[in-house]
């Protein structure tokens, strides 16, 4: 049959190269690292980071979270440039279980975050790693042998049995000391008892490890609250409920409603406020609710590997945020689909591990 104009290769080709209407002003072009361009020396960390901003998909993200750190960083009002932003810092326990741990420390320890949200674990197995090492391991490591032989795995890490019990052997102690404290203040004026909280707890037992590898020594010494709503789920909630039968009749009483006070007005009191939140669940709905208080974050940097589709908060992106009011409409902010331990140390070696003042 022969080509016509309705069936013949002009109407394919009508119909494959559509034409096309002209790119928006300021549209970025796609560019990727040019490694000639450091023939004649090693790229730099901050160089790389920088130069993916415009390669596009998770690269891109990357990029824009350095950009996002840097404002959160740099914010400042020009009355009074003492005034900083209130960085909230959370992360989820699997990443103090890694070597993601010595970077979180680095922050903590030159007070470069001023609060911090994390789970149980994320809290005992600071100090488990100050009394015994967790091990590499493998995914795929057989889960009734491990159980025989009493190790634990954490993906492919692996913790020894053992391990947990030296951490018992050094927080019970310190929890006697605690209950004792606790009893012998209530003949004391309300105003003068001691009443615990997850984050008081946190800051006795970073004073009692006495540890310069510990994320949560740094706290203590540096004064930044940790929160951990969660306190009883993990190691810590086996270890407090143990401990309620060694002390009966008396108990260890943690009030989580004097913690829930202090965050909040953290973030109400803050002139500008930056969440960076590593994983999802708790910790990234405590920080971002406490900022709720205050209409929303000034800035925002979620970092994890869940997607939205099944309307999880671990998934959603920062945009689901703004409706609830707890990023600012108007606010900077980037998540980035990756797995923590790689993205965090190259955004932290172009940020905050620069040299540079703040």
């Amino acid at each position: 049959m022969a080509a016509n104009g309705t069936t013949g290769p002009s109407k394919a080709v009508e119909a494959v190269l559509v034409q096309s209407e002209p790119m928006p002003e300021g549209s970025v072009k796609v560019k990727g690292i040019d490694f000639n361009d450091y023939a004649d020396r090693p790229i730099t960390v901050d160089e790389m980071v920088r130069n993916m901003s415009n390669m596009g998909f998770q690269a891109s993200s990357l990029g824009k979270a350095v950009e996002v750190v840097d404002k959160m960083r740099s914010w400042r009002v020009p009355e009074d440039p003492s005034l900083r932003s209130t960085i909230f810092l959370g992360y989820t326990s699997n990443l103090i279980s890694s070597g993601l741990r010595e970077t979180l420390r680095y922050l903590v320890q030159h007070r470069h975050v001023s609060a911090i949200v994390t789970t149980a674990g994320g809290v005992e197995e600071d100090f488990i790693k100050c009394l015994a090492p967790t091990y590499m391991g493998a995914f795929h490591l057989d889960g009734a042998k491990l159980r025989q032989s009493g190790m634990n795995r954490i993906g492919n890490l692996v913790v020894p049995n053992d391990n947990y019990c030296k951490f018992e052997n050094w927080v019970v102690p310190i929890f006697d000391k605690m209950l004792e404290e606790q009893e012998s203040s209530k003949s004391l004026p309300d105003e003068e008892q001691i009443h615990w909280t997850p984050s008081k707890v946190i800051h006795r037992l970073g004073k009692e490890i006495n540890n310069e590898e510990s994320v949560y020594y740094w706290a203590y010494k540096n004064d930044i609250p940790v929160f951990c709503p969660a306190l009883t789920d993990g190691s810590l909630g086996d270890m407090l409920f143990f401990h309620t039968y060694k002390a009966s009749p008396a108990m260890l009483r943690i009030d989580i409603v004097e913690d829930i006070r202090r965050i909040n007005r953290i973030a109400m009191g803050a002139k500008c406020t930056g969440m960076i939140v590593l994983g999802g669940g708790i910790v990234k709905h405590h920080i971002a609710n406490a900022n709720l208080m205050r209409n929303g974050a000034d800035y925002a940097v979620f970092i994890n590997t869940a997607n939205e589709f099944d309307g999880s908060d671990a998934g959603a992106r920062p945009d689901e945020a703004v409706s609830w009011g707890k990023i600012k409409i108007g606010g900077e902010a980037v998540k980035v689909y990756a797995e923590a331990t790689i993205a965090f140390p190259l955004i932290v070696a172009a940020t905050f591990a620069k040299g540079k003042k703040d």
